[in-house]
């Protein structure tokens, strides 16, 4: 097996193409050390001047999309567009003060359903994803057999996984 070297990996990194950018305004001009920017996988926000903080959040893990503009932000021509993701360290990610909220909004939207379509991620997927745990694997009680399968839907007072024969004991016959 051949493996990249890092050079390779960088150019091939660096081989995404920036759709949209734009930085955090204040009173509408672009003051501020907060810097967002789109890519055809993925959307960055850099923060600070010194010192740098840098979040990435991949588009097919986005949720929905939600737009808040105040009166205020409505006469400096800006706006906030609020993600909600699957994402568990950034589940709420903000593009604050950003030009045309609307247009960005609409756009990220596209542009998501396009990548889900082209990852053939389907909706049940995403919403295990969204759940950020899977029922199958909760186990309330601490037994070690998921809940889901304590169930007893033939009502014989035993859960139905007892009517498996692989979870029978041999012993006990």
């Amino acid at each position: 097996m051949s493996y990249k070297t890092f050079s390779e990996y960088q150019k091939e990194d660096n081989s995404e193409d920036i759709l949209w950018q734009d930085r955090k305004r204040i009173l509408g001009l672009p003051i501020s050390f907060t810097r967002y920017s789109l890519t055809n996988e993925r959307l960055i926000i850099k923060t600070g001047l010194l010192n740098t903080e840098t979040d990435e959040l991949l588009l097919y893990r986005i949720m929905d999309i939600e737009l808040n503009q105040s009166f205020g932000q409505k006469i400096f021509g800006v706006g906030s567009v609020i993600l909600h993701a699957s994402d568990r360290t950034t589940p709420t990610l903000t593009l604050q003060n950003i030009k045309k909220p609307n247009d960005v909004k609409r756009y990220l939207s596209r542009l998501i359903e396009t990548i889900r379509d082209e990852k053939n991620i389907t909706g049940k997927e995403m919403f295990g994803a969204a759940a950020g745990y899977s029922t199958t694997s909760v186990d309330a009680n601490n037994d070690g057999i998921p809940d889901y399968m304590q169930v007893d839907l033939d009502g014989d007072g035993r859960p139905d996984y007892t009517d498996n024969p692989i979870y029978k004991d041999s012993d006990s016959e």
